[in-house]
């Protein structure tokens, strides 16, 4: 007789995601995908291209467009090495990538300006928090190419639109700004830090680096005592120059003219050298009227190419964080159209029953009839409490006495009452009852429109 093993077997705890990272269940992808669409809309309407760029780029990528001093680079970043000892990063964000993909392939030599934007994962190695994610994804675009504050002013107008479109517009302000060229900025840079000089230690850890490296990031600190010397430093317009000032007067008549509110905010920066002009922000509000989250927000970066090693060429774009206007429509309850629930579910039992059922699942999907089938061993009740969970409007039964007369059984879920038909009519049957415009038919050349 063998003897019994006295090994204690360790049950293993279940894996769980990485901090930072969520999965998209299937009721946060009907969002995305409603997102997606909505955005293709307005881009197809507006002459905009898709473009898609790796989701990792080589280290020096981001570390010359964003610059080595930025939180991003210096704090954010996940970057590794492959098999030859290359540095290569994933990507943070949507820009660089897609100057880098205008310069390589020679986008310029297409006409101007270029209208491309994307939709597109990203990642940073930042502090998981409400809306904010170490994966998380985004939509942009990108008009490359001319230097016009009519410009500025149609992707404004694009991204308030879709906001619009996606019932979030009411949440949010449109707050603008300018910081002017380089060469004006480089004046304002001074006088920023001789203000900040004497007052280090009331400034956060960050701050105190950023006077060194990055003044004008000074403006933009969440910190409650860097964002009280924030309010009291000098105001960048009033050292700017005429061009500068100009061009924005300008983008705020296109703005005027098209109805679209906004405030001026003269703390709205952009750290980076590269950026020129015009800054935006969409700012969501809560009902006590105190600035949340920037749903999304853009700028002109007039020096960014150049700096990237192609030919000078001015550009302006925006960006928009999924996660966030998701939190956004979840909170003003707006729902979005499901086309996942199913029209059919064929209910079946015995052997014969269920090689009817088969080629039967088959026809009503090309009919354009979504349907499920519960194939397993469940008597007829189980089946029908499945059908009840996925909330169909019509159940297919096929049992021994239906196979033998060539019957199916039609049941309405909701009034729970039932009709015979032929086999060979469930599917015409069926499709009469669901109603032409609510299948889901397609032919390949409709798929190319879709």
């Amino acid at each position: 007789m063998a003897e019994e093993s006295d090994e204690i077997i360790v049950q293993k705890p279940p894996f769980q995601t990485p901090k930072g990272v969520h999965d998209i269940l299937p009721v946060d992808h009907e969002y995305h995908t409603y997102i997606k669409k909505v955005v293709r809309h307005r881009a197809r309407q507006a002459g905009f291209r898709r473009v898609s760029t790796p989701i990792f780029e080589f280290t020096e990528v981001f570390k010359r467009s964003i610059g080595d001093t930025s939180d991003i680079v210096s704090k954010e970043m996940y970057t590794f090495q492959d098999r030859k000892g290359r540095s290569l990063t994933l990507k943070p964000e949507g820009t660089a990538g897609v100057v880098r993909s205008y310069i390589q392939n020679n986008m310029n030599q297409l006409p101007q300006p270029l209208m491309l934007y994307y939709y597109e994962p990203h990642f940073r190695y930042d502090r998981p928090q409400k809306g904010r994610y170490r994966q998380f994804w985004q939509f942009g675009f990108e008009i490359i190419g001319e230097s016009d504050a009519a410009l500025d002013a149609q992707i404004i107008q694009l991204a308030y639109k879709i906001y619009q479109d996606l019932g979030v517009d009411k949440v949010l302000k449109l707050q603008i700004n300018t910081i002017g060229t380089a060469e004006a900025r480089k004046k304002y840079v001074g006088v920023l830090q001789d203000y900040y000089t004497g007052k280090e230690r009331s400034l956060c850890e960050d701050c105190r680096y950023r006077l060194k490296t990055n003044p004008m990031r000074l403006l933009d600190c969440k910190q409650e005592d860097c964002k009280i010397l924030a309010q009291l430093a000098p105001i960048m317009k009033d050292y700017l120059d005429k061009e500068s000032l100009d061009f924005h007067e300008e983008l705020r008549g296109y703005l005027d003219e098209m109805g679209l509110k906004y405030e001026e905010n003269p703390k709205l920066v952009r750290g980076l050298d590269y950026y020129a002009k015009t800054v935006f922000e969409f700012v969501e509000i809560e009902k006590d009227q105190v600035a949340q989250n920037a749903l999304g927000g853009g700028g002109r970066y007039d020096g960014l190419i150049e700096l990237m090693g192609g030919q000078p060429t001015p550009a302006v774009g925006m960006a928009a964080g999924i996660e966030r206007i998701i939190a956004s429509m979840k909170r003003e309850k707006v729902r979005v159209p499901s086309k996942d629930d199913l029209h059919v579910f064929v209910a079946q039992l015995g052997n014969e029953a269920k090689r009817k059922c088969l080629p039967l699942i088959e026809k009503l999907r090309n009919a354009g009839l979504k349907t499920m089938g519960a194939l397993g061993k469940g008597s007829i009740n189980v089946q029908l409490k499945i059908a009840d969970k996925f909330k169909v409007p019509y159940t297919v039964l096929i049992g021994l006495t239906e196979v033998r007369e060539g019957n199916a059984i039609i049941r309405n879920m909701e009034k729970g009452v039932q009709e015979t038909v032929k086999m060979e009519k469930v599917v015409s049957r069926l499709v009469k009852l669901i109603g032409e415009k609510n299948l889901d038919r397609y032919t390949p050349g409709e798929l190319l429109y879709s």
